[in-house]
């Protein structure tokens, strides 16, 4: 089954292309089926391109998905035209006075890492939406500072700032194999890193209900389940493009700012050739299995969602 999406939002031309299954309002109404709705909270500059990596991901599933794209109520970008943001992201004050709820929900990186918490600008607002998600959200998905934010939120766990940049692409193990959210990975998979900080698998480890589903020796903890919370956390990127680190690359290098070639991305790690895509069967399985787990496990009254019945 399809991804609703609005015909005339760039990911649907985009999907389209790549042969994605998406589908318009229209179309949507004459199916006699309740689509799981989905909402993107997108704190990345770059909102058409992280739009078209998610939509991507969630849209590759039997099942239909209602997209909602939301942003942070006061918080503008200079990166993405505002008569796009106007026209297809709601402010999450609007969608939490709505008192609409959602089966899932996807709170992206940022690029803040470098800063405290609580000084980030919208810091405020968004742990409004991490307590908005117990009663609201049937299942939220936090990816990398999104996820290093909710762990912090709920369980103080602290991110660690690194003395230089986790940047390529690291190989990780399935610490719990038999979890359904990794069902169909292989033992051990290779996943898109860049950040400046980590979560220490220790103190993981010292919160009771936090269980570790994937982790590297290299780059520590990446998948971690929070039942009590209903939430999935990942430090890493398997929504990534082919390009998105060298897109990183490039921009830093010609900006004369330090940093080292991604490790294990380009053939030989040479820049001169072009990077291969080694993770996209784990994204769209992991991404997959959390649909799929929504879908079992959902109310099917969105009213009930929440409320523990």
């Amino acid at each position: 089954m399809p991804i609703k999406i609005p015909s005339n939002l760039p990911a649907y031309d985009v999907l389209t292309r790549e042969g994605v299954m998406v589908m318009d309002e229209d179309q949507a109404a004459r199916q006699d089926i309740r689509p799981l709705r989905i909402g993107l909270l997108n704190l990345m500059p770059k909102k058409i391109q992280t739009e078209n990596q998610f939509a991507r991901l969630i849209g590759a599933t039997p099942l239909q998905i209602e997209l909602s794209l939301i942003r942070m109520t006061d918080h503008t970008t200079r990166n993405t035209a505002s008569d796009h943001m106007e026209s297809f992201y709601r402010p999450f004050a609007e969608v939490a006075a709505s008192g609409e709820k959602f089966d899932g929900l996807i709170i992206t990186g940022a690029p803040v890492e470098h800063l405290p918490f609580d000084q980030v600008t919208y810091w405020d607002e968004l742990k409004q939406v991490f307590d908005w998600t117990q009663t609201h959200v049937h299942s939220t998905f936090g990816v990398c500072w999104g996820g290093m934010a909710m762990i912090n939120y709920f369980h103080k766990v602290p991110k660690i700032g690194l003395d230089a940049k986790a940047f390529g692409c690291f190989r990780h193990s399935c610490t719990d194999p038999a979890s359904p959210y990794l069902r169909g990975f292989s033992d051990n998979f290779v996943i898109p890193v860049s950040r400046w900080t980590e979560i220490a698998q220790a103190d993981v480890d010292a919160i009771p209900g936090l269980v570790t589903l994937a982790a590297s020796p290299d780059v520590g903890p990446c998948l971690i389940k929070d039942d009590a919370h209903r939430a999935l956390y990942i430090f890493n990127h398997f929504e990534y493009d082919s390009d998105t680190l060298k897109q990183e690359y490039d921009r830093d290098v010609s900006e004369g700012k330090p940093i080292n070639v991604p490790a294990n991305y380009y053939p030989d790690d040479d820049p001169s050739h072009a990077p291969e895509n080694r993770w996209r069967s784990h994204a769209h399985l992991l991404y997959g299995n959390w649909i799929n787990e929504i879908y079992q496990t959902t109310p099917f009254d969105l009213a009930a969602i929440g409320t523990g019945s």
